[in-house]
């Protein structure tokens, strides 16, 4: 919910490009855009029918400091197989980081195991897994002056997504306020690689709000990247609570109508929990902030505290509740929008559904 040595010996090759063109043989057949707009999503059924039984508490009243029960359709068993070992194997091996680790994101199972359409993705951090902000919803560790990033991630980086034999990769970041640039160029020489190696890799940037400089962002727009996204993550009046002092609500709007202003036919994307206190008028205005700022795509999750330090759950947000919001978006014109108990912003059926927009959009340009 998914992101170099420079050559591979010759039996290794032959063996990655049989691998890819199945890979790509079963996206072709996998779902259409039509099938995720009409198909009703079976996980989200069970959830609904475990909402419908569940007579527990779900939100906490002013003044309580107690921690809410965990409901039943928040609860997954997290499976493991031979993918999800092989891609953990080579992160260790590359000296690679992923958010889907360092956040503890509970789809990990599924993404890295394959999940449904057997297709495994992961998250790549870049730039290492120490932030210079300190979040409070977040769980990756935070320090002034993290280690120098390693000039041979983006090379790593490009190797390991080859050999996976991923379609669609999401890469990430940690913020970087150390460094001049936040970080933009490192981004931007992975892209760079990932399409040398590979130019049929559709590759989404999930990154920083780089202080607000412009520049940076151009540089991350103008890298040959897919998706360009960055996440609100909760309404205006919580911000200055949720996330660290020097991210703005405001600033995230302008850099993601920036990214659309530099290259209008790229692709945008945002994310917002939900579950911190917001009240229903503050979630609508805030799609439609996102929505009046260009961006096409969005994903509403449940927010869950990742640690006893963490900010406590005010509210477990129902299954019919996140259908109302994707409902909502959808009727504000967003291209796509996931809305799920445990969609994360980099959410595996987007990830397709996006891959399709932007293969129809390149057969249509080739016409």
């Amino acid at each position: 919910m998914i992101r170099k040595s420079t050559l591979l010996v010759n039996s290794k090759n032959v063996r990655f490009k049989s691998h890819l063109e199945a890979l790509r043989e079963r996206i072709a057949n996998g779902p259409s855009l039509q099938e995720f707009v009409n198909n009703p999503d079976p996980v989200l059924n069970e959830d609904l029918d475990a909402w419908k039984s569940y007579d527990g508490k779900l939100k906490r009243e002013k003044g309580e400091d107690q921690r809410l029960k965990l409901p039943p359709w928040l609860k997954r068993t997290i499976p493991t197989g031979k993918n999800f070992s092989r891609i953990k194997e080579q992160l260790r091996d590359l000296n690679l980081h992923t958010v889907c680790e360092e956040a503890r994101c509970p789809n990990i199972g599924e993404c890295w195991g394959g999940g449904e359409h057997g297709t495994a993705t992961a998250t790549i951090m870049l730039l290492g897994d120490t932030c210079t902000r300190g979040c409070r919803f977040c769980s990756i560790k935070t320090s002034r002056t993290p280690s120098p990033p390693d000039p041979n991630e983006p090379v790593n980086t490009a190797t390991a997504i080859a050999s996976w034999g991923l379609d669609y990769v999401v890469l990430t970041s940690v913020d970087r306020d150390d460094l001049l640039d936040g970080g933009s160029n490192h981004f931007a020489e992975t892209v760079r690689e990932i399409k040398r190696q590979n130019s049929h890799i559709l590759v989404e940037c999930l990154v920083p709000d780089f202080r607000g400089d412009l520049d940076q962002i151009k540089v991350v727009v103008d890298c040959g990247l897919d998706v360009y996204a960055h996440n609100i993550e909760t309404v205006e009046s919580l911000t200055p609570f949720v996330r660290d002092r020097r991210a703005k609500y405001r600033q995230s709007l302008k850099n993601l109508e920036a990214a659309k202003t530099f290259r209008s036919e790229l692709i945008t994307k945002s994310s917002i929990m939900l579950g911190l206190g917001e009240t229903d008028e503050e979630v609508r205005q805030t799609l439609t902030d996102l929505r009046s700022s260009g961006v096409d795509c969005v994903t509403l999750g449940q927010y869950m505290q990742p640690t006893k330090r963490h900010l406590k759950v005010v509210e477990y947000v129902t299954p019919e509740k996140f259908l109302n919001w994707e409902n909502v978006g959808n009727e504000l014109g967003f291209l796509y929008v996931a809305s799920g108990p445990l969609v994360r912003s980099s959410y595996k059926a987007g990830e397709f559904f996006i891959a399709s927009i932007l293969k129809n959009r390149k057969t249509s340009t080739a016409q």
